[in-house]
């Protein structure tokens, strides 16, 4: 972590995404394929479709943690988590792959965190579902997203 952040709170968020990937990934290799599939109820997702809407919220989250450092007041646009999930299939993808996508995605979003200049973390994104939000909020919401779909997909 560059020296100039470290006293920032901008990098609990980074702290604490940096302790997810280390501790969630072996956590999450250990669930079977046929665990990953199973849905708790009709309409429910599975642990794929669960873990595979955490990548989609990476992409999303990607641009978003970009985007805030580049242009103030920035209109965002609305991530339609149920589309995503639907279109794109995971639960006939492999739970290996879903896994270190997520993995991968993650590092490279750590990686971001990490270097992010602390002059924008006031930015403003506009959101059609939120309001306006500022980049630190994005930054703490991503985390706190993260932990909650975790918990729930090893429960």
């Amino acid at each position: 972590m560059p020296e100039q952040f470290k006293n920032n709170i901008m990098i609990q968020a980074a702290r604490r995404l940096e302790h997810l990937l280390k501790e969630m990934g072996s956590r999450l290799s250990r669930i079977s394929e046929e665990r990953s599939t199973h849905r708790p109820a009709p309409g429910k997702w599975s642990k794929k479709e669960e873990l595979g809407h955490l990548i989609d919220s990476a992409a999303n989250n990607h641009q978003r943690f970009v985007r805030m450092q580049i242009e103030n007041n920035l209109p965002l646009l609305q991530y339609k988590q149920q589309e995503w999930v639907s279109i794109q299939r995971y639960h006939s993808m492999a739970w290996t792959e879903i896994v270190r996508f997520w993995q991968l995605y993650n590092t490279h979003l750590l990686h971001i965190m990490k270097y992010l200049d602390e002059s924008k973390l006031e930015n403003i994104g506009t959101f059609p579902e939120y309001g306006k939000q500022t980049l630190q909020f994005i930054l703490d919401d991503y985390v706190d997203h993260l932990e909650h779909h975790l918990k729930s997909i090893l429960a």
